[in-house]
């Protein structure tokens, strides 16, 4: 079996659907991974959502030892985490970073993404589509590592 994709999520994710639906819309962090295990057909994922940084952190490890790459929503720990920025770099493979909407087009405290300065690829202002968007990304990036 192949190594199964991560894709982790931060801080407030729990409450899609309910939080700010202007921005965020209406669609469930579980109705986000169903969008993601359909989109990654026969490639495993691994699906995680946590408040605490420790356990983002500790995903993260994992996803070194056992994971083909990495999709993260780190969400406000984008602009505030130096310690998800450090287990991060220590990662070989790939690293989507994931916005749900435009950070770019919101305000100024939204812009410095430190998860940015390693990521190999940033997916933002697609709503939770961009999800999608992200695990055929990661499944080709994989893919092409590898050959």
């Amino acid at each position: 079996m192949s190594k199964p994709i991560y894709v982790i999520n931060g801080p407030n994710l729990n409450r899609l659907g309910k939080r700010e639906p202007d921005i965020y819309g209406h669609t469930t962090l579980a109705e986000v991974e169903a969008m993601c295990r359909e989109a990654a057909g026969d490639t495993g994922i691994v699906f995680r959502q946590s408040n605490a940084e420790h356990e983002i952190i500790g995903w993260i490890h994992e996803a070194i030892d056992e994971g083909a790459g990495i999709i993260i929503n780190p969400a406000a720990y984008t602009f505030t985490s130096i310690a998800i920025l450090d287990a991060l770099k220590q990662f070989d493979g790939p690293i989507i970073e994931l916005h749900i909407s435009n950070i770019h087009r919101r305000e100024a405290i939204y812009h410095n993404s430190l998860v940015s300065k390693v990521a190999t690829a940033i997916i933002a202002g697609l709503g939770p589509h961009g999800y999608e968007t992200a695990v055929q990304a990661m499944g080709r990036l994989v893919t092409d590592s590898t050959n």
